[in-house]
């Protein structure tokens, strides 16, 4: 097995369990965190979305003065597990990511953000 499929095993195992902790299958809030950020909806998990982005960025910006690097993991795997709580509320997997990226492959990031721009453009230009 490859170091990509044993990660897309994980994302795909957590994300089965973060399904399992949907109150439509059986999640009880009072007996699961994910479930009790499911139960209280978009402005729950959002919130903590936002609170561990912030943690990533203090935690990269400590590690630039000589802070554990590995901090850096720990909260961006705080983040990825949120946003899969999120990507679950709405229908979708981490597959669903792993495909935008592959998408991406090989296109230029100014490409690509310059022809995003140029649609917004157009599109409000009708």
């Amino acid at each position: 097995m490859t170091a990509n499929t044993l990660s897309q095993d994980a994302l795909a195992r957590l994300a089965a369990v973060i399904e399992s902790r949907k109150e439509a299958n059986g999640g009880d809030p009072t007996a699961s965190y994910v479930a009790r950020l499911l139960h209280k909806g978009p402005d729950g998990f959002l919130k903590k979305i936002g609170e561990e982005a912030t943690e990533v960025v203090m935690a990269a910006k400590d590690a630039d003065h000589g802070g554990d690097k590995a901090k850096i993991v720990y909260e961006v795997a705080d983040l990825w597990f949120h946003s899969m709580i999120a990507l679950a509320h709405y229908g979708l997997t981490p597959a669903d990511v792993i495909d935008e990226l592959q998408r991406r492959e090989g296109t230029s990031g100014i490409e690509e953000k310059a022809l995003r721009k140029a649609i917004a453009r157009e599109q409000s230009n009708t």
